[in-house]
């Protein structure tokens, strides 16, 4: 019961990890892109 509750709650905890790291990702994505387009074009 308690191992499969620890499984449940482990898998629960890598797609929470997943969901809440994927935003910061694409924003430090398109904060890098901004950047390199702001130094290359203007």
């Amino acid at each position: 019961m308690l191992r499969a509750v620890a499984d449940i709650l482990k898998s629960i905890g890598g797609a929470v990890a997943t969901v809440v790291t994927l935003p910061f990702r694409a924003l430090a994505r398109l904060f890098g892109g901004a950047s390199d387009t702001a130094h290359g074009h203007h």
